[in-house]
């Protein structure tokens, strides 16, 4: 055998193939080369897909016999208990409060304490005051409740409505102070909320009844009505407990400790705005 032939079966080039099983298979001439099949993807058993940026599927390693250490919980505050925001009082606020009570509550003494202590201008606005204005003809109503002493009074709460707006609209509070019924709403309650604005803040002071005799007692002049007169305005006045509106009782406070609980009373007014 020669060098040629010797080659021949080496690379099985003329043999029919029979050389085929030798080194690399030999590819057929005709039959393009095909792609690799790729494995099944989604059958059980089948690894997943792996990126070629991702590193080899690993084999599961076995988990440590060792117990997890827990997490240490963080404790909470002791005794700490969420409480509402503290009253800080009625600060520089414009208000228009309407100070309600029976004769010897110490209305008109509060009203001009507070008004005069607050950091902002603040007015106090009297009825009886500007129903005294009338010097002639005055229609007392200690002589007898009638028409002549009814219009007075109307037209004494008009007039003190009317300042009490001339306040508010130029930036200064104002406080006034009446005996109102709460059984007669519309020329009492009602009526001061038509001439002074639906922001009207009403606060009423009611000390008890020995109190209130005990105070006037010490009046002067018309201010001054009987035990009888003061009993059967102070019961009246007792029809606005369940009204809710604020009520003070006043009988062991001072005109100072009075007057802070009125601010307090009204800072709380202020921050849940009633439906009187």
């Amino acid at each position: 055998m020669n060098e040629t032939e010797w080659q021949r079966m080496q690379h099985g080039v003329g043999g029919g193939g029979a050389g085929a099983g030798w080194g690399q298979p030999g590819a057929h001439p005709s039959a393009p080369p095909q792609p690799p099949i790729p494995p099944a993807q989604g059958w059980p058993g089948s690894p997943p897909p792996q990126s070629p940026h991702q590193p080899p599927h690993q084999p599961h390693q076995q988990q440590s016999s060792y117990p997890a250490q827990p997490v240490p919980a963080v404790p909470e505050p002791t005794g700490h208990i969420p409480l509402p925001p503290a009253v800080a009082g009625t600060g520089g606020a414009v208000l228009a409060v309407l100070l309600i009570g029976p004769a010897g509550a110490g209305k008109t003494t509060v009203a001009r304490h507070w008004a005069s202590t607050r950091p902002v201008a603040t007015a106090h606005v009297s009825l009886d005051d500007v129903r005294e204005w009338v010097c002639s003809g005055f229609a007392d109503p200690q002589a007898g409740w009638n028409e002549h002493s009814e219009a007075q009074y109307r037209l004494a709460r008009r007039t003190c409505g009317f300042a009490a707006r001339n306040y508010l609209a130029n930036g200064i509070s104002c406080i006034l102070d009446d005996a109102v019924f709460p059984d007669r709403p519309v020329v009492g309650l009602g009526g001061w909320k038509r001439h002074v604005g639906p922001t009207l803040l009403p606060v009423v002071l009611l000390p008890g009844l020995e109190i209130v005799l005990e105070r006037n007692a010490a009046r002067s002049g018309n201010r001054r009505l009987s035990d009888e007169e003061v009993a059967r305005i102070h019961g009246r006045m007792a029809g606005w407990y369940g009204s809710g509106l604020p009520i003070i009782d006043n009988s062991h406070l001072d005109v100072e400790g009075t007057a802070r609980a009125l601010d307090e009373a009204l800072a709380r007014a202020l921050a849940a705005p009633g439906s009187w």
